[in-house]
């Protein structure tokens, strides 16, 4: 099992898109054995906040030059390729 990592979940206003993408990423990673912190944020708040995260995962279009991994995916909302996100998910923690 890899440390605690971090990761920042945004969406357009931080309520119903990223709960949903945060819950499901925290269920398939804990089935993992992966253990992770995860925030949520709205997709504005991610130049603040990306600096204490591992990862950033958006459901929509973010600036990627904080320095961090960056998926952007609505694969835990449609279900549509979502496996193939996790191990995209799984491969930037370094899991």
């Amino acid at each position: 099992m890899i440390g605690k990592k971090r990761i920042l979940v945004a969406c357009g206003t931080a309520v119903a898109t990223s709960t949903v993408v945060a819950k499901a990423v925290e269920e398939a990673l804990e089935k993992r054995g992966i253990q992770a912190t995860i925030q949520q944020c709205k997709a504005s708040e991610v130049p603040s906040k990306a600096a204490d995260a591992d990862l950033i995962i958006t459901t929509t279009p973010v600036a990627t030059d904080h320095g961090k991994p960056v998926i952007q995916t609505l694969a835990f909302l449609t279900g549509i390729g979502k496996d193939a996100v996790l191990e995209q998910i799984i491969e930037k923690l370094g899991a």
